[in-house]
């Protein structure tokens, strides 16, 4: 850990503790704007294929959203959805080979990433973002979905109109909410009980539903589209176990390769699931 994060970590956690002291909401709030800030990315060179790709535009709770579109007017359309603290920009090696099969593609910066506009972002404002992106510039015919970006698509899809032959590549998605908020509330070292019970209840009051309800595991049960799901054994952001818990569940359109050595960022930049994932597509 640089001494940067390590000290930013510390700070976090005093301010976290000293709230928890005077008002176990306060804590929780802080705890909740915590969770949805993603963190601040290095500035990264422009990748060449955005040099070339058309400009879009959506508002989305008085926010401009930042997307980009290449090959337009194609037959068949894909649409690249990047994780927390990431950016379309991740996602270049996957357009020349997209647009090469003959896709139309398309790619959007979730709120407070990349060129979009916003501070905080949670998987309830990425999947609305996600189904005015179908409405706007759809219907596509395939997905791909990496990290948060996973969570948002499968709560979209259960919304959006979709048959067996959508194909959906999620690659190590945040498949459980839950786990995400456990690692959280290690990371905070929050030792007041009561803060995660509010935490919970503002997330509640924000959405309907509690954290459990924001599961790929819950919401596959309700999506038909063909799914290639790619997971690395030793990802340690969002961890195989939640996804072999899906695996479990046999579901006929679900399709899971295991791969081992790759971790959770290097898994979508590997050329052979790369490659895997164009063939799918």
């Amino acid at each position: 850990m640089k001494i940067k994060q390590f000290l930013a970590i510390k700070y976090i956690r005093t301010k976290i503790k000293l709230l928890s002291l005077i008002s176990s909401r306060r804590a929780a709030e802080e705890a909740f704007r915590l969770f949805c800030t993603p963190q601040k990315q290095k500035k990264i060179v422009k990748p060449s294929a955005f040099n070339y790709a058309e400009s879009l535009y959506i508002k989305l709770y008085g926010l401009k959203i930042k997307g980009y579109r290449w090959n337009k007017d194609k037959p068949l359309k894909v649409l690249i959805l990047h994780g927390f603290s990431s950016s379309a920009y991740k996602f270049h090696h996957y357009v020349a080979p997209l647009i090469e099969k003959g896709y139309e593609v398309t790619a959007f910066d979730a709120p407070a990433h990349g060129g979009s506009e916003g501070k905080t972002i949670n998987a309830l404002e990425y999947s609305k973002l996600i189904e005015i992106i179908i409405k706007t510039y759809g219907p596509f015919d395939g997905f791909i979905a990496h990290s948060f970006g996973g969570i948002a698509l499968s709560i979209a899809l259960e919304k959006t109109s979709h048959t067996k032959n959508t194909r959906v590549v999620f690659i190590a998605p945040a498949t459980e909410t839950t786990t995400a908020i456990d690692a959280a509330f290690k990371i905070l070292d929050v030792e007041n009980k009561n803060v995660r019970e509010v935490f919970e209840k503002i997330i509640k009051e924000k959405s309907g539903h509690s954290s459990k309800w924001f599961s790929i595991k819950r919401a596959m049960q309700h999506i038909k589209a063909t799914t290639l799901w790619i997971h690395d054994e030793e990802d340690d952001i969002t961890p195989l176990s939640d996804a072999l818990k899906v695996k479990e569940l046999n579901l006929p359109n679900v399709h899971f390769h295991i791969t081992k050595g790759l971790g959770h960022r290097n898994i979508y930049r590997d050329k052979t699931v790369k490659n895997m994932v164009i063939d799918f597509l």
